[in-house]
């Protein structure tokens, strides 16, 4: 497994602890590390600056003592100490998915097991029932080891059903693949898939941006289901009711700019409504998975350019040389998105934006956002 720099122990407790206090979600907490620039100067920071940025009531919880945070922070730290393959990354981690970060709500934290690598390689989601065909979860294992053999990781949710089906057949390829879950890493949920999941950490990775401990709240799940989007170059629905989470997926997929697939079934089965819903609104009707392979072969050829270590750098070298632009993305993205992945002044990012926006590698577009212009 290739290694990521683990973050120090006081900054680990300082970033558990604001994204644990009471109040603070992603937004909020993303507004105070622009503004103080790292999650210790937010905890260290005067009261009425916090409510400033973020009301009464989320000052006086900031730095609060909380026997309920020293307890999931213990459980956390043990949990972490537990293997050398448990990784914890934030925003600045350079193994942090590449992707993920081009998204519009980018998790600040990431609880890993297994190879760091899988999380940044060309990834496809497949998704789909739990209460799938004998026939769909056939092709979710034929559609997840075809597409691994051609090195792509398969990326799911370790639910019942579909997901189960395709990490199956993803781990009979070379690439692996890699399970987003809706609770902690620890305990496993499902509990049936506990033998799966270690598989799974031991030929790819599991990942949440949830601390071990945390249990199956229903809330969980949507958020989830944006990681499993947001990391991957598309999604592909094996079977769906129309009312189904996975269609959620494919809807954040969408919105990220990524690929939409879907396998059509018969007009009589549940099952196939909600991939006809999908095929109906714009997404691929496949049939093999040489059908997403060509599909994605002008994205997967793409991916190199994404901001990932020496691989950005061989495509674009001013890219792999500037923080700022890495940051980008190539995605549209608000002055505040900037502020919460660099941790820079609102003063030092207009400054930087205007004298990349001036060389040509930066765009203003209406509505303030700023998008990375192409080198060529």
């Amino acid at each position: 497994m290739a290694a990521s720099a683990q973050p120090a122990p006081e900054d680990f407790e300082a970033w558990f602890r604001l994204l644990a206090t009471p109040g603070v979600g992603r937004v909020t907490a993303r507004r105070l590390l622009a503004a103080c620039g790292s999650p210790d100067a937010v905890l260290r920071a005067p009261r009425a600056t916090l409510q400033a940025l973020a009301g009464a009531a989320v000052a006086h919880a900031v730095g609060a003592a909380d026997a309920a945070i020293d307890e999931r922070l213990v459980q956390a730290q043990r949990w972490l100490a537990g293997g050398p393959a448990r990784s914890v990354l934030t925003l600045g981690d350079p193994a942090y998915p590449a992707r993920l970060l081009q998204t519009a709500d980018p998790p600040l934290m990431l609880y890993v097991e297994g190879a760091l690598p899988a999380l940044s390689a060309p990834a496809l989601a497949i998704v789909g029932s739990r209460s799938a065909t004998a026939q769909g979860l056939d092709n979710a294992r034929a559609f997840a080891a075809a597409l691994g053999r051609d090195g792509l990781v398969v990326v799911s949710g370790l639910a019942l059903g579909i997901d189960a089906a395709a990490h199956e057949g993803a781990l009979a390829a070379p690439a692996g693949t890699v399970a987003v879950l809706g609770t902690g890493l620890e305990p496993v949920y499902p509990p049936r898939h506990a033998a799966l999941a270690r598989r799974i950490a031991a030929h790819g990775a599991l990942l949440s941006e949830n601390p071990p401990g945390t249990p199956p709240l229903r809330e969980h799940f949507p958020q989830r289901n944006r990681i499993i989007a947001g990391m991957t170059l598309g999604t592909l629905v094996v079977e769906a009711a129309v009312a189904s989470g996975s269609l959620i997926t494919a809807r954040q997929a969408a919105e990220a700019g990524r690929e939409v697939f879907a396998i059509p079934g018969s007009i009589h089965s549940p099952q196939a409504r909600g991939c006809h819903a999908l095929i109906k609104q714009g997404a691929k009707l496949v049939e093999s998975a040489a059908d997403i392979l060509d599909e994605l072969r002008g994205a997967r050829a793409g991916t190199a350019s994404v901001p990932s270590g020496a691989a950005a750098g061989a495509q674009d070298p001013a890219a792999s040389a500037d923080p700022l632009l890495q940051a980008l993305g190539h995605d549209p993205v608000t002055l505040d998105a900037l502020q919460a992945r660099t941790g820079c002044s609102n003063a030092e990012l207009n400054a930087r934006l205007l004298e990349l926006e001036l060389d040509g590698r930066v765009a203003r577009l209406p509505g303030g956002l700023f998008q990375r212009r192409s080198a060529g």
